[in-house]
């Protein structure tokens, strides 16, 4: 589905993203699912398939469907955003 040129310019997108990312600070806590899988800070097409630029983004970029912050919610917790201005379903 990504050509190659894609993927690679992904790849250095994710390692800018990661080197920012490292320089924020994670709640005392483990990450995993129900199932006690390690629930990494960041996913791309890189770990899943699917077009993931155009409706899942990054942490803390549009379309924010992973959060305002580039750290989600590993820094702090959620806060309510229904009434602020970052979107419709419809317009995700």
């Amino acid at each position: 589905m990504y050509d190659k040129d894609f993927l690679q310019k992904l790849k250095s997108e994710k390692e800018k993203w990661e080197e920012n990312y490292k320089k924020l600070k994670e709640r005392d806590q483990k990450f995993v699912t129900d199932s006690g899988i390690d629930v990494k800070p960041l996913y791309t097409p890189l770990d899943v398939k699917g077009n993931y630029m155009e409706k899942i983004g990054f942490p803390g970029e549009p379309p924010y469907t992973r959060g305002v912050y580039p750290s989600m919610y590993r820094g702090r917790l959620w806060t309510m955003r229904l009434f602020s201005g970052h979107g419709t379903p419809e317009w995700v």
